[in-house]
């Protein structure tokens, strides 16, 4: 396991994988030290570590990775399929917490709670005139509209949970679906970014999808519209919605996941106004990450009898 820390800081206990062989857990894996440190190894396991394809090259004993997390492009995947390498990863393990987590930062948004506990903590309430005050606008999300881009599992838990809050729901398509629930409008995906009020990302990041977010569809946005981003940092370009945001484009942005992680500190969003940003842990729940601990431990022993499974690159 060549990047465990986030995965198990200390609650999410590597006994079973153990349990299944020889096991060699590294808390962080410079680049420099993945191949010394893999070098052998039937399995290795990765969350964010990279494996390119000389990597994967020049560990000949490799007879399956293990991807602890459900986007794999940390992995040269058509590289390990060419090695006859199976990459598993880890489905529908984080929706619940990462849905939570985007319901979190559309509320961030629009009610300021942060904004507003700083302001009581420094005194603002004890001294004040009146029995309440608000530091900004608070907006009701009742009758509004919600637009999904990626209408997967997370997606769809979000907009469960938007259209309990009273949202209408729209999900990018140009067609409605047998699966689609009855609440859900499809829209094309232009058209969305016009008419909705907020608009979330769910979708995985493939080079159709990155840099979805640019200036052109930012612009077709509604001066009071936000922006959700809780799947791959790259699906935004972070420059124009910076931008976008320091000109009053549309009204606020929040964000869990950055193009380049952890963020250079010239990163304009850093700077950018009403742009709320978490550090990639929408899916860092307890309860999540034991799911997923349960799926790896199933992946390992599937790749150790012959029997694969949660692969990505059918070999």
């Amino acid at each position: 396991m060549l990047d465990s820390f986030t995965f198990n800081p200390g609650d999410n206990p590597w006994s079973e994988v153990a349990a299944l062989g020889e096991l060699e857990v590294f808390e962080r894996s410079l680049p420099e030290e993945i191949v010394p440190r893999a070098q052998g190894a039937a399995i290795v396991l990765t969350n964010k570590t990279p494996l390119s394809a000389d990597t994967l090259a020049a560990l000949p004993n490799l007879r399956g990775v293990c991807v602890l997390a459900t986007g794999v492009n940390v992995v040269d995947i058509a590289a390990a399929k060419a090695r006859g390498i199976p990459v598993c990863n880890i489905p529908a393990y984080s929706t619940a917490s990462t849905a939570q987590h985007t319901i979190a930062l559309l509320l961030e948004l629009t009610n300021q709670v942060g904004l507003h506990d700083a302001a009581v903590h420094r005194g603002a309430w004890v001294n004040a005139l009146d029995f309440s005050f608000a530091l900004s606008p608070l907006t009701e999300l009742d009758g509004l509209q919600l637009g999904i881009v990626g209408f997967g599992a997370i997606g769809r838990r979000v907009g469960e949970i938007a259209h309990a809050l009273g949202m209408r729901v729209s999900a990018a398509g140009d067609a409605r679906r047998d699966r689609d629930p009855d609440w859900l409008e499809r829209t094309p995906l232009d058209e969305l970014f016009r008419r909705v009020d907020v608009v979330s990302l769910h979708c995985p990041l493939s080079d159709a999808t990155r840099g979805l977010v640019n200036a052109a569809r930012l612009s077709s946005m509604r001066p009071s519209a936000l922006l959700l981003n809780a799947g791959r940092g790259p699906l935004v370009d972070e420059a124009a919605l910076a931008h976008a945001l320091e000109q009053g484009v549309i009204a606020g942005a929040a964000l869990d996941v950055l193009s380049e992680e952890p963020p250079r500190a010239d990163n304009p969003l850093l700077r950018a106004p009403r742009c709320v940003i978490t550090p990639h842990n929408a899916w860092m729940a307890l309860a999540a990450r034991r799911r997923a601990m349960k799926t790896t431990v199933e992946n390992v022993r599937g790749i150790l009898q012959g029997k694969p499974q949660n692969v990505v690159n059918p070999v």
